[in-house]
């Protein structure tokens, strides 16, 4: 009896523990995928320095493709906000996960079948449902029955609009408006285009959440708080 026990006893001790053959097979794994990366570093030119230079331009293009993309401002039609060369920074998550676009923010939007075959940079005025109207008695646009005092963010000496319109805007569209009014072609311009100048939410790449070129102009790009006392959809038309 205590031949035999200690004989399994040894037998136990002469076999590896579970958690050595674990981490007996990690490190073949570690070693594996060392010799993989080495065999790529003396296959391209340059090595190491080579490979990274290709993960961080992968890596900057999914960031690219999914999270932030840089937008240069072609046109004075945000100004004095935005000027003609900043490039602001298009936050691709924003309206990824149930949130949409609110009255205020500044959205960048392909305008193909809209506007045109490009991107554009507009401020939103109205969301889906929204009763857009302008003017009121003092000029001012309203968004609801609700007068907005665009001043804050609309470009000096420019009225809220020279054309007159009067919309609904319908489920799951937009309608936008530059703020250099007078140098805008934007949703006023387009009424009776396809659309009815209105830009579907599914067109919209992101927000515009900075500036970040050049430096001096760097600044973070918030929703603008005009358009706060606006009621929701539905409200009194006036």
């Amino acid at each position: 009896m205590d031949t035999e026990a200690q004989q399994t006893e040894r037998d136990r001790s002469s076999r590896p523990s579970d958690s050595e053959e674990i981490s007996d097979t990690e490190g073949q794994e570690g070693r594996s995928r060392f010799a993989f990366v080495s065999r790529i570093t003396e296959w391209l030119p340059g090595g190491r320095i080579t490979l990274s230079v290709l993960f961080c331009l992968l890596f900057l293009l999914l960031l690219n493709v999914f999270v932030a993309q840089p937008f240069q401002i072609p046109s004075g039609s945000m100004e004095n906000g935005l000027r003609i060369g900043d490039r602001v920074l298009v936050n691709k998550l924003a309206y990824r996960f149930g949130a949409e676009p609110r009255r205020g923010e500044m959205v960048v939007f392909d305008g193909s079948g809209y506007f045109g075959d490009a991107d554009y940079i507009k401020r939103v005025v109205g969301v889906g449902g929204d009763h857009v109207v302008c003017c009121d008695k003092k000029g001012r646009i309203e968004v609801n029955g609700r007068s907005v005092d665009e001043s804050t963010f609309l470009y000096p000496g420019d009225s809220p609009s020279t054309v007159p319109f009067d919309v609904v805007v319908p489920d799951g569209t937009l309608f936008v408006l530059g703020d250099h009014r007078s140098h805008s072609s934007d949703s006023r311009d387009h009424l009776g285009s396809p659309g009815g100048g209105m830009i579907p939410v599914g067109q919209v790449i992101g927000r515009a959440d900075w500036i970040v070129w050049p430096t001096a102009h760097w600044t973070r790009l918030g929703p603008s708080d005009a358009y706060a006392r606006v009621p929701a959809e539905g409200g009194a038309h006036g």
